[in-house]
């Protein structure tokens, strides 16, 4: 049974994840890799803990309560006593290798699992040195708000951890799938082409961006615009996933627009940077 759970990355997604698991009963050990850093996520849990609290969505005492179940460490070290623990760092295939080969080592105990949207889960479960207790974990951005989690099986995993995982996800309130272990799993192997399509189209002269985006809002009812979305999400990230499902299956749909690249080259990232197809 899982009573403790590690979360690795600073970011908005690792922050995200430790209010969910704070918030849902673990004792929660988030890693950051400098004290500033860790400072700034648990700032931002509390920021958003306070918000629910204004809102009436929690009361002060589970404020209190899960704000008091959740660390920060430094060193990978202070992980060893967790039962699970999550990775949300960069997506770059050779450093969540590296990372997993650590904590395998680090907590040889612990179910191992990946956020990754995109990247195989096998190649980091290999390198763990013990890839029965490794899998995928799929949270969607913002955590605390989206309801759904795939959980990836690479075939390396023992049904016990996949059991446990998706156990964990229904624990923290979400809605689970199993997925093969397969480029894009089955929510970003069907949006981002939709979302790459977009960018053609703006790029042809089709429509403006504001235009394609109440389009899409209007006329499927999308709660928001593709454009606006690719600004959320991250437009290097964007293609870094469009990028590896072109990898792995080699369908031209998957490779990005080159306006995509050519932003990504200025800096001009979405949000995060101040500047994507939109001015934030």
């Amino acid at each position: 049974m899982t009573q403790t759970v590690g979360i690795i990355g600073s970011g908005i997604m690792g922050s995200g994840l430790a209010e969910v698991t704070a918030r849902a009963g673990f004792s929660t050990v988030l890693r950051s890799r400098s004290a500033e850093s860790a400072e700034a996520s648990l700032a931002a849990v509390q920021r958003s803990f306070a918000k629910q609290v204004s809102k009436g969505r929690m009361t002060e005492d589970e404020q209190a309560e899960a704000l008091g179940r959740l660390t920060c460490c430094v060193e990978l070290g202070g992980l060893a006593e967790c039962d699970l623990i999550i990775e949300s760092v960069v997506e770059d295939l050779d450093v969540k290798k590296a990372l997993f080969a650590e904590l395998g080592e680090i907590a040889p105990d612990a179910i191992l699992a990946t956020n990754t949207s995109t990247l195989p889960v096998v190649e980091m479960a290999i390198a763990s040195g013990r890839p029965e207790q490794v899998c995928g974990i799929h949270f969607f951005n913002p955590a605390p708000m989206m309801s759904l989690v795939e959980i990836i099986a690479p075939r390396t995993a023992s049904p016990a951890t996949i059991e446990t995982a998706t156990a964990f996800a229904a624990a923290c309130g979400k809605t689970t799938v199993e997925v093969t272990d397969r480029a894009g799993f089955i929510v970003n192997a069907l949006l981002f082409p939709y979302l790459n399509n977009a960018v053609k189209l703006l790029e042809r002269g089709t429509a403006s961006a504001e235009d394609i985006d109440v389009a899409m809002q209007g006329g499927c009812n999308f709660p928001m615009g593709p454009l606006a979305l690719l600004d959320l999400v991250g437009l290097d990230t964007s293609v870094a996933i469009l990028d590896a499902l072109h990898g792995e299956f080699a369908d031209p749909n998957f490779s990005p627009a080159p306006r995509l690249r050519r932003m990504v080259s200025a800096g001009h990232l979405g949000r995060k940077s101040g500047r994507g197809f939109y001015e934030y």
